[in-house]
């Protein structure tokens, strides 16, 4: 529901106006990496501290405002200062992100092998040496990044000179991270009859190019919680993405959890996570004679296929990646 007409919004109506926004973000995220995506910025800002040699803070928007990287929306678009650190907060992590994959890429490019498609036992030493922290690098994300490099040569008949080249300039997501905002932009609050309900009000613009502060106004926006979210539990705000016709809301919450024990134990949960599969787990318990039986089949969790396109309900879905992998 719009608050300044009352109106209730269509889910339609609503995917746009998010939308809209997310395009102002999105075009401010871009202009940020354009000019940051170099060897330069990134490894000062992976470096964590600031030229003064202070910690940089671990929000990504105030790191890249303490470093004096600013960004603005176009001209004669009037944005709140919470939309652009929406902005800087989404460049600053795909920024910190660049970093590990610029070590891994040199890594390979430094010991590039005779035959990409095989490398020798040598080979494999050398690359592990080189990249930082390989020698307990999976091998699929080196064979991964080696195909990669690998087409760049086919195409260009050359090594590309680093990951920025190689990758270039990553393309934005429309989205909405909330995080990076505080009141004046967006609130969320559970309702006080039922906790499986939260109530999330954001300020959104009534045109894609909102010429002053009069063309943004507040939308309240009902969130049905996933099961797997605690009644006890606090939420945060959100991420909203686009999908379609639909606003999707990734949820955040935090609550608390018993203070582990160190010894005594007889169930034990192993967890690994890999490129195809997000996540995969499996439980054991140790019985009373020392046998270590497993329990059930385990469980796996994929980001994408079914569970990217699964369908929302209504405008706005709650969603939670949090829960039980093993029941």
């Amino acid at each position: 529901m719009d608050e300044e007409s009352g109106k209730v919004l269509s889910q339609a109506v609503l995917a746009q106006r998010v939308g809209w926004c997310a395009d102002l973000v999105a075009g401010m995220v871009s202009g940020l990496l354009a000019q940051r995506w170099n060897p330069a910025d990134v490894e000062v800002l992976a470096s964590g501290v600031d030229s003064g040699g202070r910690k940089l803070p671990s929000n990504a928007w105030m790191a890249l405002r303490r470093l004096g990287w600013t960004v603005a929306a176009p001209e004669g678009v009037r944005v709140n200062d919470r939309v652009v650190r929406m902005a800087q907060e989404q460049a600053g992590r795909a920024l910190r992100s660049a970093s590990w994959r610029a070590d891994l890429t040199a890594g390979v490019l430094a010991t590039w092998p005779a035959d990409p498609r095989k490398r020798t036992p040598g080979e494999w030493e050398q690359v592990r040496r080189a990249v930082p922290g390989g020698e307990h690098l999976p091998s699929g994300m080196i064979k991964s990044r080696t195909r990669q490099v690998a087409r760049f040569l086919a195409v260009h008949g050359r090594l590309p000179v680093d990951v920025f080249e190689l990758e270039g300039v990553p393309r934005v997501a429309r989205m909405l991270l909330l995080a990076a905002c505080d009141r004046q932009q967006a609130s969320i609050e559970r309702s006080d009859t039922d906790p499986r309900r939260v109530l999330l009000r954001l300020q959104l613009p009534t045109r894609p190019d909102p010429r002053t502060y009069a063309d943004w106004t507040w939308v309240a926006c009902p969130i049905i919680l996933a099961p797997t979210v605690p009644a006890g539990a606090v939420v945060h705000l959100p991420t909203l993405r686009v999908t379609g016709r639909q606003v999707h809301a990734d949820m955040a919450f935090s609550h608390p959890v018993p203070k582990a024990r160190r010894t005594g134990h007889t169930v034990a949960l192993g967890v690994d996570w890999g490129l195809n599969t997000l996540l995969s787990a499996g439980a054991l318990r140790l019985q009373e004679d020392g046998r270590i039986t497993a329990l059930g089949a385990g469980g796996q969790f994929r980001a994408a296929g079914v569970l990217a396109k699964r369908p929302g309900v209504g405008g706005l879905r709650g969603a939670a990646l949090a829960g039980p992998l093993v029941r």
